[in-house]
């Protein structure tokens, strides 16, 4: 049950960062182009992360 929460968690919180980039864009205080790099940058943070995390609860089991 845990883990669907933190997966959820997670789920939120990126879609709601999403949702505040296109806010930004469509009002226009960020241009189109910075938005779409912010998206893909906080992708890339999300999936660094999770690879992050798999290595260390893999490591952990190793000891």
């Amino acid at each position: 049950m845990t883990k669907i929460l933190v997966v959820a968690g997670a789920v939120s919180a990126f879609i709601g960062i999403a949702i505040g980039v296109f806010a930004l864009v469509r009002s226009g205080v960020i241009e189109p182009g910075l938005g779409i790099l912010m998206l893909i940058c906080l992708l890339g943070m999300y999936v660094g992360f999770g690879i992050l995390i798999a290595v260390y609860r893999l490591v952990n089991r190793l000891e």
